[in-house]
C-alpha cells in the first residue's frame, strides 16, 4: 500500500464523512425550520419527525464510520470495538426504520404532498440504510447506470467483514 493511495482515500473518506454529516444537518434544519411549520403542526409534523429521524440517525452513523475509518483504511482491518458497534447499528437500523414506518402510517400526514415529502424522506432513509449495509447504491453520476448492476458491497460491510472480533 502506497502512502499516497493511503493519502487520497484519508481525503475521500473525510469529504465523504463531513458530507454525511452536512446532510443531517441540513436534513435537520429544513425540517425544523421549513417543511415542519408548513405542515401546520400535529399529526403531518409526528409524521415527517418518525420519517426524518432514522435518516437522521444512519446518516450520523455514516459520516462517523467514514471520519473514524480514516485511522485503519489500508492500515489495518477496522478494530474490533468500532466494528461491535457497527454490527449493532447494522441489526438495529432496520427496526428502527420500522418504527418510523409505523409513525409514518399512525399519523399520516392529511394532504397529498406532506404525504408525499414524508414517504420519499423515510424512502431515503432506507436507502441510505441499503447503502451501507446491503449493496452498494452510491456511485458517481457518470458511472451509475454501468456499475449499479454490479451489487458491489458496501465498504463498511467489508470493513465489518475483515474486523477481529472482540473478545470478553
Amino acid at each position: 500500500m502506497s502512502t499516497e493511495r493511503r493519502r487520497v482515500l484519508r481525503r475521500k473518506y473525510l469529504s465523504l464523512g463531513l458530507g454525511e454529516l452536512a446532510a443531517a444537518l441540513v436534513f435537520a434544519v429544513v425540517a425544523a425550520l421549513v417543511v415542519a411549520p408548513g405542515l401546520g403542526g400535529g399529526s403531518g409534523s409526528i409524521a415527517l419527525w418518525s420519517a426524518l429521524i432514522p435518516l437522521l440517525v444512519i446518516l450520523v452513523q455514516a459520516g462517523v464510520y467514514w471520519l473514524a475509518a480514516r485511522s485503519w483504511v489500508e492500515h489495518r482491518p477496522m478494530p474490533a470495538a468500532w466494528a461491535g458497534v457497527y454490527r449493532v447499528f447494522r441489526a438495529a437500523d432496520p427496526v428502527m426504520l420500522a418504527l418510523g414506518l409505523l409513525g409514518v402510517i399512525a399519523w399520516w400526514p392529511d394532504s397529498v404532498g406532506a404525504a408525499l415529502v414524508v414517504s420519499a424522506i423515510w424512502l431515503f432513509g432506507l436507502l441510505e440504510y441499503v447503502n451501507y449495509f446491503v449493496v452498494r447504491l452510491a456511485y458517481p453520476v457518470a458511472t451509475w447506470i454501468a456499475t449499479i448492476g454490479q451489487w458491489r458491497t458496501p465498504r463498511l460491510v467489508r470493513d465489518l467483514r475483515t474486523a477481529p472480533l472482540e473478545r470478553a
